[in-house]
């Protein structure tokens, strides 16, 4: 009998059939810690049952078909009637309507609800991240809907369900809706005052008909939208159904679909408004201002949609490395690529640890906890978002041209890595933000230094940053072009001072040293030698 030609050995077996949340002791510790203590074993056991979900072959695979079958655009019918429905694969319904059931939007109607889903979304967003722009989405409309209480009266329950009822059908029809959201325009993206889409009032005290553009409207099969548009007394919020009660449909023209880098599951349109009915929320004049809340949650959403591309890159690193041998031994043994694991999961940690504490500030509600997220949520959102590409990077890198094949996985997060950085305002937009902050609101720096302040005299390095911070916020001489180095130096402060706290003696040894103490290269892997760095990756091990 001839030998075998073709026989494989030494390959990393696929990472499934795991507990993605119980496998993260950043994330279990944080809930654990943030979280009451009666809600504990409840929190435990809806999150394990999810993290096991998420770790199991056939949602792995729907995560793998949502993005190999993306979504496809009828603008009308074999009659030639004008639908502008977005056709999606049996997959991504199954994602959509396992978040929803899993409370994804429904944080507001339950004690701990905002930590509670933040951890859930961090899990579940490691399944495939497309599908979590409409819950995002769907989540952070209620603020903005509660400006108006007949509006939050009628929709909040809605948006709030467990349901996922799919299908364009007036809301009154239906058992839970999705909401999506448009801001930017041809001319202006973030600067949404230059805004053009005109609202004409109508006979009907709050209602309007819209005729313009928007330029980006993720997730346009929604049930409704929140935009903006000009008023006659300025820029304001609208509600745009996609169906009106009557049962027809509003006019909503799907002009495209996006043809985007990544995010492919997810549908990213043009659309197009002509005498389209709308129902003002808030005062006009106020949009910015009633839409911002909305807008504040859908950040904080990037952060956790970053830190769970991190974790995930990261787990599967971890995992190739603890399986694959080279060089007479285990990869994850080996010194150099240890101290490359043991960055990337220091970066993992940091961000989860500091996307979880911004979950638990929007759960206590108190004043010192909002005037602490006016100023952490543009930090966290700038930083966070900006290290996860490069953790995709070096991640994908540790599987070596296995990595680079879209069979293992990696290039489908490097391709998501760069997303939460640019949507919801990108870098620039949450600097100046961090900075208005700053310079026009005292209370949001005295939140932010009470909080840090919190570890001071327990590491001289993570004081010397804090001074060192201090000095550059009070020199505002070209503060503006300084905008990023700040941003980045109160993220890195809050991310230290946390681990510090919280984290093991290791892991927050380790990221003083060379966040915060100046003793780290330019690239992942440079930590200092002397660091107990096969702790900090054991730690990061998803599977034991």
């Amino acid at each position: 009998m001839a030998a075998s030609t073709h026989t494989v050995t030494n390959q990393a077996p696929p990472l499934v059939g795991y507990d993605v949340f119980a496998a993260d002791r950043a994330l279990v510790e944080a809930v654990e810690r943030h979280l009451d203590p009666g809600l504990l074993d409840e929190a435990h056991e809806e999150l394990s049952l999810l993290g096991r979900t998420t770790g199991s072959a056939q949602v792995q695979e729907w995560g793998v078909l949502a993005n190999e079958n993306p979504p496809k655009l009828r603008t009308h019918d074999r009659y030639g009637n004008r639908v502008d429905e977005v056709d999606f694969h049996p997959a991504w319904h199954r994602l959509l309507g396992k978040g929803v059931s899993a409370g994804l939007t429904a944080a507001w109607s339950r004690p701990g609800g905002h930590l509670r889903r933040a951890a859930g979304f961090v899990v579940w967003s490691q399944a495939e991240a497309g599908h979590g722009c409409p819950l995002s989405m769907t989540h952070a409309a209620v603020p903005a809907l509660r400006t108006d209480p007949a509006l939050a009266a009628l929709w909040e329950p809605l948006l709030t369900s467990t349901v996922y009822d799919q299908g364009l059908r007036p809301a009154s029809q239906k058992a839970g809706v999705l909401f999506g959201m448009g801001m930017t325009e041809k001319q202006g993206g973030s600067d949404v005052r230059a805004n053009r889409t005109e609202a004409r009032p109508l006979a009907e005290d709050g209602t309007y008909e819209l005729t313009g553009h928007k330029w980006f409207c993720s997730a346009p099969m929604s049930d409704g939208f929140l935009v903006l548009a000009q008023a006659p007394g300025g820029l304001t919020c609208f509600l745009v159904p996609r169906v009106l009660e009557d049962g027809t449909r509003n006019v909503f023209r799907i002009q495209r679909l996006k043809d985007k880098l990544g995010n492919k599951s997810n549908a990213s349109s043009e659309v197009e408004f002509d005498g389209t009915w709308a129902r003002r929320v808030g005062d006009e004049g106020r949009g910015v201002r009633t839409i911002i809340e909305m807008v504040a949650v859908t950040r904080l959403d990037c952060v956790l949609g970053a830190a769970a591309v991190m974790r995930q890159s990261v787990a599967q690193a971890v995992h190739h490395c603890t399986y694959r041998e080279a060089f007479g031994g285990k990869l994850i043994d080996k010194p150099l690529m240890r101290n490359v694991l043991a960055d990337l999961a220091l970066e993992s940690e940091a961000a989860t640890t500091l996307a979880m504490r911004l979950a638990a500030a929007y759960d206590d509600g108190g004043e010192d906890e909002r005037a602490f997220l006016r100023l952490a949520v543009p930090a966290a959102k700038y930083w966070v978002t900006k290290r996860c590409t490069p953790v995709a990077v070096e991640a994908l890198e540790c599987l070596g041209g296995n990595g680079y094949v879209e069979e293992s996985g990696m290039p489908r997060l490097l391709r998501e890595s760069p997303l939460n950085s640019i949507w919801e305002g990108a870098g620039n937009v949450q600097a100046l933000d961090l900075l208005r902050a700053i310079q026009r609101e005292p209370q949001a720096l005295n939140a932010f230094l009470q909080e840090v302040g919190r570890a001071r005299g327990a590491d001289h390095r993570l004081d010397g940053a804090i001074k060192n911070l201090l000095g550059e916020l009070a020199d505002l001489d070209g503060i503006e072009g300084r905008g990023r180095r700040l941003a980045e130096r109160v993220a890195l402060v809050l991310q230290g001072s946390l681990l510090v706290q919280y984290a093991p003696p290791e892991v927050a040894d380790a990221f003083c040293a060379s966040r915060l103490g100046g003793d780290w290269g330019s690239a992942f892997g440079t930590l200092p030698h002397s660091l107990d760095l096969a702790t900090v990756v054991e730690r990061a091990r998803p599977v034991s």
